[in-house]
């Protein structure tokens, strides 16, 4: 039985690969998770802000006033509450390259082109065998037309692509006039696979101290249905790889997932969790799914159930609407 499968000109031993994560920014956690079979590691994401507050010395910025307006310092966390500053970040690759014989996927979270650049060869340089770039963005501003936004997001890849040789990954979301143009476009600026979807972290209000606070929740399997569809639909499409990630906890949801088109599947959450066990829980669960459905590799279910392969393609689109409405009676 062959779980191997490819991944941004990766060869991976199997589907499963651990997301980034407060896990992934620990050496020792990452050799558990080679141990518990994981084929890949993305580690926890540098922000944009950490690069530049070190390069452009913001701290003083970023904390002066803080007295007078103290909401400001909300904005963005104190250098001490990130385990990796910049330079720490690059030495982290170089440690887990040096310690692992899996893939490691650096990650940069931000979204101006000048925030990127110059870390992102660095990335290189320390050894990391691709980049996934995190682009976390809510446009908020009425004036901002949608084209404008896709623009930015294309320049990113561009000019990402422009500074490194290794593959870059797109982590976004699905907030987009049509997803699947916003797709194609990345495809074509020269991304190397979509990761599908970026979790976005609503906010909640504490009715107590009258406060807008953080508010951390961890996904659930009902979460996958979204990166599922836009998966499925995509799949064949475009020519970059798919990486499917949000609620994926389970053999099942990894199965679905490789049968809707994607090329790996992340997991995060499941692994807070339960532990890194878990990975060698779903894998074991993988391999008993294959061989009771006689399926002899991972690439021969990859797509098998994809739009463009579905005895029913409308099932992803509007018929399957009014279907499931009525299906509720």
């Amino acid at each position: 039985m062959d779980l191997s499968t490819t991944y941004i000109g990766l060869n991976l031993k199997n589907p499963l690969v651990a997301s980034a994560s407060p896990l992934t920014s620990d050496l020792d956690t990452l050799k558990h998770m080679e141990e518990k079979g994981l084929a890949a590691v993305v580690l926890e994401s540098l922000f944009e802000e950490q690069i530049r507050q070190e390069s452009e010395g913001l701290d003083h910025f970023l904390t002066y006033g803080s007295e007078s307006f103290a909401e400001a310092t909300s904005y963005f966390p104190p250098s001490t509450d990130f385990i990796h500053g910049p330079e720490e970040y690059l030495e982290h690759i170089r440690k887990a390259k040096a310690s692992l014989s899996i893939p490691v996927i650096a990650s940069l979270n931000g979204v101006s082109v000048g925030g990127w650049m110059g870390y992102a060869k660095k990335i290189q340089e320390a050894g990391a065998d691709a980049l996934e770039l995190n682009v976390y963005y809510i446009p908020t501003d009425p004036n901002l037309p949608g084209v404008d936004v896709e623009r930015m997001y294309l320049e990113d890849v561009r000019a990402v692509k422009s500074a490194v040789t290794i593959p870059v990954a797109v982590k976004l979301n699905p907030y987009f006039s049509n997803m699947a143009h916003m797709a194609k476009q990345l495809d074509e600026a020269g991304a190397d696979a979509l990761v599908l979807f970026n979790r976005f972290y609503q906010p909640d209000i504490d009715l107590d101290e009258l406060e807008v606070k953080p508010n951390l929740v961890l996904s659930t399997p009902q979460e996958m249905r979204l990166p599922l569809r836009w998966i499925a639909i995509l799949h064949g499409r475009i020519r970059a790889d798919l990486a499917a990630t949000s609620g994926i906890h389970r053999t099942e949801d990894v199965v679905k997932m490789l049968m809707a088109g994607a090329n790996v599947t992340m997991m995060a959450s499941a692994l807070l969790l339960h532990g890194v066990d878990r990975a060698a829980e779903v894998l074991k669960g993988l391999r008993g799914w294959m061989e009771e459905k006689e399926y002899v590799s991972v690439r021969q279910m990859i797509g098998s159930l994809s739009q463009k392969c579905c005895p029913e393609p409308t099932a992803f689109e509007r018929a399957n609407y009014m279907k499931t409405l009525q299906s509720y009676r």
